[in-house]
């Protein structure tokens, strides 16, 4: 059963152009980290076009939710967490930032 870890949030719009860079050089950070990003299947982030300025989603897919546990449980050990998560957070609007976790129960078309 696929899971989807879903986190939300808002940019502080003075910090808008630096998390733009952040977001460039997590790309090949990632790429280059297999060993840490093993467990994902798929990373994809919108951001709002309409209603909430700033605002954007991070969609982070697994193959189970014992799948996405071994992940958190790595990442949230390795070194690079540590640097990571407060230059992030120094970004974002700390009270907007949500995560969620989903499950698909089906497809429309």
């Amino acid at each position: 059963m696929t899971i989807f870890m879903v986190a939300t949030y808002v940019v502080k719009p003075e910090k808008l152009g630096e998390y733009m860079l952040f977001n460039k050089k997590g790309e090949p950070w990632i790429r280059s980290r297999q060993d840490l990003f093993k467990e994902v299947k798929s990373i994809k982030l919108f951001s709002h076009v309409t209603g909430s300025f700033g605002g954007f989603v991070e969609m982070w897919e697994f193959e189970s939710l014992s799948e996405m546990e071994k992940w958190v449980d790595k990442y949230m050990k390795d070194k690079d967490y540590a640097t990571y998560h407060p230059e992030f957070m120094a970004l974002i609007v700390p009270e907007t930032y949500s995560i969620n976790i989903w499950t698909s129960v089906g497809e429309l078309q």
